[in-house]
């Protein structure tokens, strides 16, 4: 029987980037926007908290945007100041290269296994989804589901008896599989 494990993000993540005033490298996000249209040309830009001192810095999320060529949906939402969309734009590629940041995830994230009762049996087969592109260890994520250590997790693949279609070691922000052989 196939369990399946979900990857949620809990908050916002920090955002990674140098502080202008105290040097500190992180920033909390909390959904607010500030919008500034000059005619027909729009401005948009996620507001982020440094974590140290409190000054606000404004990551670009719409630049010199001409009004019409913006859905409503999405000038709804950020007058809204929806979260939702703060984690979207987060989570974007592009704002994130544009604004020359970095995503720390810890503490940001918990594993939902769904109970624990698949732990007893000799073969367990799950299937790990993430909710978000969170990167974390599949190390880490088997260790925590499956209550075991690290090192006896890494101990399992060195043996065989821990199997996947993708490699255990490194990173990790996509669904994956795995087989555990007792």
């Amino acid at each position: 029987m196939l369990n399946n494990w979900v990857v949620m993000p809990t908050c916002l993540p920090l955002v990674l980037r140098r502080c202008h005033t105290c040097a500190s490298e992180r920033f909390r996000a909390n959904g607010k926007f500030r919008v500034n249209a000059n005619h027909k040309l729009i401005d948009a830009w996620l507001l982020v908290l440094c974590a140290a001192c409190g000054e606000t810095a404004k990551l670009t999320v719409l630049e010199r945007v001409n009004v019409r060529s913006v859905r409503p949906e999405l000038l709804d939402r950020l007058h809204d100041n929806d979260p939702g969309l703060a984690a979207e734009l987060l989570q974007d590629p592009v704002v994130r290269r544009r604004n020359r940041i970095a995503l720390d995830w810890d503490g940001a994230w918990r594993l939902d296994t769904g109970g624990s009762d698949h732990l007893d049996r000799e073969v367990i087969d799950v299937s790990v989804r993430f909710a978000a592109r969170i990167p974390v260890r599949p190390v880490r994520l088997i260790a925590e589901g499956c209550g075991l250590s690290r090192a006896e997790v890494e101990r399992l693949v060195t043996e065989g008896k821990l199997v996947s279609a993708i490699r255990l070691s490194g990173k990790l922000s996509g669904d994956f599989t795995f087989t555990l052989k007792r």
